[in-house]
């Protein structure tokens, strides 16, 4: 299919009749509530179900394998390739199934907060609802900035289009599949709204790298001193919990660039779990569930319309989207100097890694490469004992290029801005997962504070000697003891062979990487 031919065909859709162009929020969640497509909630939130599919749908997102990537992208299981006959063919069928429809909703939207890096993006959807998700999760463009909008990516997103894949070559009735040469995001059988936010991360992904600019999976905020802190961490870590603090600035909660300028938000919103979401534990995004947010299956009292934040009938992974300013101490624009403190959480079930501890370069390299946390029992089927898990660079599913490129990118940018850079275990201490005890937030709180204050730059420290991480020997507001792990388990030869076990995980997870320097090969357990 040509270029031309392909692009007329997207024209005469966008042109039809029933298409809305960039409705306003009220007048979306109107259009949602007419369609059924979901109520509103007692707080005036917007609450939808998405069916099967109430998550990311991995197996079946796939990369269209054109000539001017194919010996680019890091093929794999994430980066699945697909023909262009197969995504062609789908998308003559979902544009013919959407101009069937009798109302499509299309909306402008930009991602990067840096105008130097940002990236126009247009919509098509069949739900109003994801084009009410969109208009909060994107950045939103001015008046001005609309009558000049020309978009380099388009979205198009047909949920209840379903594949069928002996036909279609899909594995699923979901596909959600990206050609960089058409810059086009087709999505089809998942109602799910999070693969249009995630799928644009993607595309950011590969983009940035050639900018110079380092894309990153993770949260940030800002001092008062305009000091910038960045937290990469894994689900169930505490990334949003400890990054959200009511004395720093909110720069971002999930997707960021360091470019020569600094630090900047991908994205115009935050897109925030909210299982056994409290006002207690979380009185800024409890805060930030009012009108104009969007719940993700979250289960509501038929009678009251108050949402159960306990109930996981549906799903663990309830969500709630909602624009940024919704957020009391967020930073507008969504931009900031380059990062003084980089924090890698992991919430180590085994109990062997310490609280807090120092990262050399080449070690911090070699941690944001492996991306450890653990998996606890019953967080998944079939996870019945806590398991070592390890997702590159803390967002594996979303990295289209090989993994060192991101790597070197980050050493590179910590050497050039001196940042200091910490590995933060918030998992387990005194033994492992079961028998330990879970590190209390607020000493976690404490040492978080002490790294951002600088006040553990040039603090004594001890090597470990299975890990070779660098563990401060005093930290204010931290007893002594809680620093060192092996001092925390009575039994200090069980603790040896718990450590030696997760340090031979880590090692056989890295012999998967290729072309690695010798020095950040070093860096990790010595075993």
């Amino acid at each position: 299919m040509s270029t031309i031919h392909y692009e007329t065909e997207l024209e005469k859709v966008l042109r039809g009749e029933n298409v809305h162009q960039d409705l306003p929020v009220a007048r979306l969640i109107e259009k949602a509530l007419e369609r059924k497509e979901g109520i509103l909630t007692s707080t005036g939130a917007f609450r939808a179900t998405t069916g099967r599919y109430t998550g990311r749908s991995p197996k079946d997102k796939f990369i269209v394998r054109e000539r001017s990537v194919q010996d680019v992208i890091d093929w794999g299981n994430v980066n699945q390739p697909i023909s262009a006959d197969i995504f062609e063919s789908l998308y003559m069928k979902v544009l013919h199934y959407l101009s069937e429809k009798d109302e499509l909703f299309v909306r402008k939207g930009f991602v990067g907060a840096d105008p130097e890096h940002r990236l126009s993006i247009r919509t098509l959807n069949e739900f109003a609802w994801h084009n009410f998700f969109v208009q909060q999760l994107f950045l939103r463009p001015s008046e001005e900035e609309m009558n000049s909008f020309i978009p380099e990516f388009t979205i198009i997103s047909a949920p209840g289009f379903k594949a069928q894949p002996e036909i279609d070559g899909t594995n699923s009735e979901a596909f959600i599949i990206v050609s960089f040469e058409k810059r086009t995001i087709l999505i089809g059988g998942t109602e799910y709204a999070g693969e249009m936010k995630k799928s644009i991360f993607s595309i950011m992904n590969f983009l940035l790298p050639d900018k110079g600019v380092l894309p990153m999976h993770c949260s940030a905020n800002a001092g008062k001193e305009g000091d910038v802190a960045l937290f990469f961490g894994l689900s169930g870590t505490g990334k949003t919990t400890l990054s959200a603090d009511a004395k720093r600035g909110l720069i971002g909660d999930d997707e960021h660039g360091w470019s020569d300028n600094g630090v900047f938000n991908m994205e115009g919103g935050c897109y925030a779990k909210c299982i056994r979401l409290t006002e207690e534990s979380e009185p800024e995004i409890f805060g930030a569930i009012r009108y104009g947010a969007v719940l993700e299956n979250v289960i509501v009292d038929e009678k009251t319309r108050q949402p159960d934040y306990d109930d996981c009938t549906l799903t663990e992974n309830t969500r709630v989207a909602y624009p940024i300013d919704y957020i009391p101490n967020s930073i507008l624009p969504s931009m900031a100097a380059h990062p003084t403190a980089i924090i890698f959480l992991t919430a180590d079930a085994f109990g062997v890694l310490p609280p807090i501890s120092k990262l050399s370069r080449e070690q911090a390299m070699y941690h944001f490469l492996s991306g450890y946390t653990s998996k606890l029992a019953g967080t998944e089927r079939g996870v019945t004992k806590p398991e070592a898990t390890f997702s590159t660079c803390f967002g594996a599913p979303f990295l289209p290029l090989p993994a060192n490129r991101y790597a070197e990118m980050l050493g590179d940018k910590i050497a050039k801005h001196d940042a200091e850079v910490f590995l933060v275990n918030t998992g387990w201490s005194g033994g492992p997962y079961g028998e330990g005890e879970r590190v209390k937030l607020k000493l976690t709180r404490a040492m978080i504070n002490a790294a951002l204050d600088g006040e553990l730059n040039n603090v004594e420290t001890v090597e470990d000697p299975i890990f070779g991480l660098h563990i401060p020997v005093h930290c204010p507001g931290v007893p002594d003891e809680v620093l060192q792990p092996k001092q925390t388990w009575n039994d200090k030869e069980a603790y040896d062979v718990k450590a030696k076990e997760l340090a031979m995980k880590f090692k056989n997870n890295f012999s998967k990487f290729e072309n690695i320097p010798a020095p950040i090969r070093a860096a990790g357990p010595m075993i």
